[in-house]
C-alpha cells in the first residue's frame, strides 16, 4: 500500500535531518506514569486547570549552550518545508501522514524548537521541541501519534524518490520524568549506511519536551530539559 502525503510528520526534528530532511518518525510509548489529577484547594473548591503556554513563553524554557555545556553550537532554525514523502505498507502510518496533511497530529500551535550540533563531528547533533497544549489535548494526540506509528515497527518511505528504510525500537525512560514518557529508537537505512536517532518525549502538565538526536546525547540532556521547563514555570 503506498499513500502520498505533502507532509512531513515532524515529530523529530533531528528524524528529519537524518534523512536529509525528508523523513517520517515512528515511536513507542512507555505509557502514562499516572493519570491526570485536579488539585483542590484547602476550602474544597477545584484549583483551575493550568492554562498552556504560548510560543514566547516556550522559547524561553528551550535548553541553550550554556545549560548543554562547552563545545555545542546552536544550529539555524530550519524554514519549515513540506516535502513530498511516500509511506510504503503501513497503513496506519499513512493514515495518521494524512492527518498531518489535513493540520492534525503535532500541529500545536504554540511551539519552540532548538537544534545543535556538538564538537564530536558528523552524528553528533541534539534536538529540543516544546509543545504545549492543555494536558489532556497533548496525552490523548502525542498518545495517539506514537500507537500509530509503532503499528508497523519496519516500513520504507519514498523521500523526494530515494527509498529508505525505517525501523523502530521501544527505549527505557525514567518514569519519575513528568507526567508521561515516550521513548524511541529510530533507524534509517539509505543506499546501505545506516543512521540512529533517538527520541524522549515528556508531558510534563501543560508541555511536551521532546528532545531527539544521537542517542547519548539525548540520555545525557532529556533531564535538563525538562528540569529547565519545570523550573520556569515554577518560577514564572
Amino acid at each position: 500500500m503506498r499513500v502520498h502525503t505533502t507532509t512531513v510528520l515532524s515529530f523529530s526534528a533531528l528524524a528529519v535531518l537524518a534523512l536529509a530532511g525528508c523523513s517520517h518518525g515512528s515511536a513507542t510509548s512507555s505509557g502514562p506514569r499516572s493519570s491526570t489529577t485536579i488539585p483542590v484547594h484547602p476550602d474544597g473548591q477545584s484549583a483551575p486547570a493550568p492554562t498552556p503556554l504560548s510560543s514566547t513563553a516556550l522559547a524561553k524554557r528551550l535548553l541553550d549552550e550554556s545549560d548543554l555545556g562547552e563545545g555545542y553550537t546552536r544550529m539555524p532554525q530550519r524554514t519549515a518545508g513540506h516535502d513530498d514523502v511516500t509511506v510504503i505498507d503501513c497503513p496506519t502510518l499513512g493514515e495518521l501522514a494524512g492527518d498531518a496533511a489535513a493540520g492534525g497530529s503535532l500541529d500545536f500551535p504554540r511551539n519552540a524548537k532548538a537544534s545543535f550540533t556538538y564538537a564530536g563531528g558528523p552524528g553528533s547533533e541534539v534536538a529540543e521541541e516544546l509543545y504545549s497544549d492543555t494536558e489532556d489535548k497533548l496525552s490523548r494526540e502525542v498518545g495517539r501519534i506514537f500507537e500509530a506509528m509503532t503499528s508497523c515497527p519496519t516500513y520504507q518511505v519514498l523521500a523526494g524518490g530515494t527509498p529508505v528504510t525505517v525501523t523502530t525500537q521501544k527505549a527505557l525512560v525514567a518514569r519519575q520524568l513528568g507526567d508521561e514518557q515516550w521513548s524511541q529508537l529510530l533507524t534509517f537505512t539509505v543506499g546501505g549506511r545506516s543512521s540512529i536517532v533517538k527520541q524522549t518525549a515528556v508531558r510534563t502538565g501543560t508541555v511536551v519536551v521532546v528532545v531527539s538526536g544521537s542517542p547519548g546525547l539525548v540520555d545525557a540532556h532529556v533531564r535538563k530539559a525538562v528540569a529547565k521547563v519545570t523550573a520556569v514555570r515554577l518560577t514564572g
